[in-house]
């Protein structure tokens, strides 16, 4: 007999581009459907990916789609992106990714040039990440179905010893770091996909972290309370997550957002706060008050964390916001991003 689960009362009728924005409709549909329907103890988690028991010690285990328009974009394409996101969504555990799936949904018509360039963009992503590829699977879809290829890679690997990432630990006054510049890789999607040309080229941040990760948490330890890649909806929203999840709040100082210069003149340019804009190759990391200047000294060493930075702290005083410190002193709350401001960016 199937099973009967009554659907709850719902605030929308139909899915929209914006429930796939990882902002506020996100989190909605995901409340209203799979985390109320689905929950268990490792799904109410929340994390980048599950953390498992095993006779061997502590695995990962972690999964992504790839959906992003255009396939090829300046600094890397598709297949990139696919292995460099599942090997920092298990980083983001403090886990080393090991090995990885990798599945294909191709439309016909698909120029066999184009997915040869896709192939060698996984290749060398999984070698630059030292994972290996040993599963997969491949389905060819109507033409006008696909929009060319959409990519699924899940990913397995061992906790690092020291690890022990979680929501739950972060405590007041700990220091939020951030590994570099933001907002990279959306503005590099969204110059390609308007054909808007700057005076410098900006390229995605696209790149794996697991070897910066492994890095900090080798010398900070159980220091580093929780690890998070902002990607869909931002930094913004990973810090509102965070702010939601802890009943904790967060102060941000704008000053110290580490934002390349081509990147913050394009956001402006645009009419976007870079704060909302999607990163491929950054982390968020909240550590304990005294291993702060520890851990920015490690990022600081690493060919990822060149302009890695302290930008805020966790407080007490103003319960599930994100306030934010201006340039020039002003005070605004951070709000979740609530629709889709670049569609189809990852």
């Amino acid at each position: 007999m199937q099973l009967q689960c009554p659907m709850p009362k719902l605030d929308f009728d139909i899915i929209t581009m914006g429930h796939g924005s990882g902002g506020l409709l996100t989190n909605r549909l995901l409340d209203s459907g799979v985390f109320d329907l689905l929950k268990n103890d490792l799904l109410n988690e929340r994390h980048d990916g599950a953390i498992f028991d095993t006779q061997a010690g502590k695995l990962a285990f972690s999964t992504d789609s790839y959906v992003i328009s255009p396939i090829f974009f300046p600094g890397g394409n598709i297949g990139e992106l696919a292995i460099n996101g599942t090997v920092n969504d298990l980083a983001m555990c403090g886990a080393r990714a090991r090995y990885l799936s990798l599945a294909f949904i191709i439309e016909e018509g698909l120029n066999m040039q184009e997915f040869w360039e896709v192939l060698v963009g996984i290749k060398f992503a999984a070698q630059q990440a030292d994972v290996h590829i040993v599963t997969g699977d491949t389905k060819v879809v109507e033409r006008g179905k696909g929009d060319k290829i959409f990519i699924n890679t899940s990913g397995m690997g061992m906790l690092h010893p020291k690890a022990d990432i979680r929501k739950s630990r972060v405590q007041p006054d700990d220091v939020l770091l951030i590994s570099g510049p933001i907002a990279t890789h959306g503005v590099a999607i969204l110059s390609v996909r308007q054909g808007l040309e700057f005076e410098s080229s900006i390229e995605s941040d696209t790149t794996n972290l697991n070897h910066t990760v492994m890095r900090l948490l080798d010398t900070c330890g159980q220091d580093v309370h929780l690890l998070h890649d902002p990607t869909r909806g931002g930094v913004a929203t990973v810090l509102n997550e965070l702010v939601r999840d802890t009943g904790l709040g967060i102060d941000l100082q704008e000053a110290a957002i580490p934002v390349l210069e081509e990147v913050a003149s394009a956001c402006e340019l645009l009419g976007l706060d870079p704060l909302y804009v999607a990163n491929e190759g950054v982390f968020l990391a909240v550590v304990a008050a005294e291993a702060a200047e520890s851990a920015l000294d490690v990022l600081k060493s690493d060919a990822n964390g060149l302009h890695a930075a302290i930008i805020g702290n966790i407080t007490t005083q103003h319960p599930r916001q994100v306030v934010l410190r201006s340039k020039i002193g002003g005070r605004r709350v951070v709000n979740m991003p609530i629709g889709e401001q670049l569609p189809r960016i990852c």
